[in-house]
């Protein structure tokens, strides 16, 4: 098969399967998105991406010159912001596209017709799409998170202990800034990102790291669960 097109049981998120049976992470996904509605659709409108979401929404908004607004983890900050920027375009790291002017809301079906589209505009395979969009922003990125459980009693302690991490370098690379809204997300000046959260629906600390090369992702992982002082084999 050409693709594989998935939705969850009420068909608001998407997952995309490319021709050799290996899933396009939802950080690739939301960046052939976007692609698709600034080269294709022409659109010059903003876009909205949660902490968790892709650097690669900054570059292309770079690059076609358009607004990309960050916010907090959730539909709930997603589709106001759309709603007052005017935006095109909202995601989320956990698969869950929004699209105006369809409805303020994740449609996992209307993401896969786009998807779809995209693929018949350029005619291209989703591996060929990834590595397109790659040649297009100049680098490749590369997504992981760990989900680490820790007991209830030491959510105090290791929420204090991130806060107290303010590193000027990680695994090499200058820590630029850090975004504090939710959780604790460090910025390097590769365009790599680690942020460390807690899960807001599971009782589970989140670490999640987007690199610009491919080797990086696991020691950023570790990185962010030593500073938590979580053990990664605990999730």
């Amino acid at each position: 098969a050409a693709v594989g097109i998935v939705t969850d049981g009420d068909g608001d998120r998407l997952g995309v399967v490319d021709e050799h049976g290996e899933f396009v992470d939802q950080l690739r996904t939301i960046g052939l998105l976007a692609y698709y509605f600034l080269e294709h659709a022409g659109s010059r409108q903003p876009l909205v991406k949660t902490l968790t979401t892709s650097s690669m929404l900054e570059r292309l908004g770079q690059q076609y010159d358009v607004h990309v607004e960050e916010v907090g983890v959730g539909m709930k900050f997603v589709a106001p912001a759309m709603r007052d920027l005017n935006a095109v375009m909202g995601g989320e790291e956990s698969g869950g596209y929004v699209f105006q002017p369809h409805m303020p809301e994740r449609d996992g079906v209307v993401a896969g017709l786009y998807f779809l589209d995209l693929m018949a505009r350029e005619g291209k395979t989703p591996a060929e799409l990834v590595a397109m969009l790659f040649e297009e922003l100049g680098r490749e990125y590369h997504y992981a998170r760990y989900d680490l459980e820790f007991p209830a009693e030491a959510r105090a302690e290791i929420e204090g202990r991130v806060k107290a991490w303010l590193p000027s370098v990680i695994d090499g690379s200058t820590v630029l800034r850090r975004n504090d809204m939710d959780g604790f997300k460090y910025y390097l000046d590769d365009e790599s990102w680690l942020l460390i959260r807690f899960s807001g629906t599971e009782p589970l600390l989140r670490v999640y790291t987007e690199t610009t090369s491919k080797d990086r992702v696991a020691t950023l992982l570790e990185i962010g669960a030593s500073a938590a002082g979580v053990e990664v084999g605990s999730g």
